[in-house]
């Protein structure tokens, strides 16, 4: 899984230090009511967003309901309470696949390049800035994770909550899923209402959150732009 606040730059090194802060906690909080163990993902900061990585033995549905909609209602509550310039929106993409982890606990491989080109896609980009001022979390899967986790009869992961998108970033091309708040996967928002991100967007658009999942046997990788990764290694390794 990973992360980018959207919009961080030019806000000075004193709020960038807070709502990387706000951004570490949510995601603790968020992790505990989802009944997950930090200590059992590699977390990795980029910088304006983290990375995370689960082992292979942690269902995928997990890492979808109840952490994002979770995730999502902690930064909102956060951007209620703060200046305009201490707010903050987050993309986030979702891919699981084959990783590979060295001696030193650095991650690598094909999945991490899927999550970069989802988090970097115009759909993605576009739904953060959904509603009056930006929506807290919009997330995209890629097509493999959704087919692993949505349909099969999980709680909170009804088809109506995604929208399908098709994703093309130089030389990337592929349909993805979008989810955002609101939907029935995600905590509801009363559309008259700001989301209090503190940017408007130029227009109006489609529904605001997005996930990329895509998953193998071997790991489960979760990545948020510049922040934070966590990587987990099961027992084989």
């Amino acid at each position: 899984m990973t992360c980018d606040i959207a919009g961080s730059a030019g806000r000075g090194q004193q709020r960038q230090q807070e709502i990387r802060r706000v951004l570490r906690t949510a995601l603790s909080d968020a992790l505990d009511v989802a009944d997950l163990d930090a200590r059992d993902f590699a977390y990795v900061d980029t910088g304006d967003g983290f990375q995370l990585v689960a082992p292979a033995a942690l269902p995928k549905a997990g890492l979808l309901v109840p952490l994002l909609p979770e995730l999502s209602a902690r930064i909102r509550e956060h951007n209620r309470r703060a200046p305009v310039d201490a707010r903050l929106r987050l993309r986030a993409a979702v891919h699981a696949g084959e990783i590979l982890v060295d001696p030193e606990g650095t991650v690598s491989g094909a999945p991490f390049e899927v999550l970069a080109r989802l988090l970097d896609s115009a759909p993605l980009r576009h739904a953060t800035l959904t509603g009056t001022s930006g929506t807290p979390v919009a997330a995209i899967l890629s097509q493999h994770f959704y087919e692993e986790t949505v349909g099969h009869g999980y709680e909170g992961l009804e088809a109506d909550a995604f929208t399908a998108a098709d994703v093309r970033v130089k030389e990337y091309a592929a349909r993805a899923w979008l989810w955002y708040p609101g939907s029935p996967v995600g905590p509801r928002v009363d559309p008259g209402r700001d989301s209090g991100s503190g940017e408007r967007p130029s227009e109006p658009g489609p529904r605001s959150a997005e996930q990329l999942v895509q998953a193998s046997g071997n790991g489960t990788a979760f990545a948020v732009h510049r922040g934070n990764q966590y990587i987990r290694r099961n027992d084989r390794g």
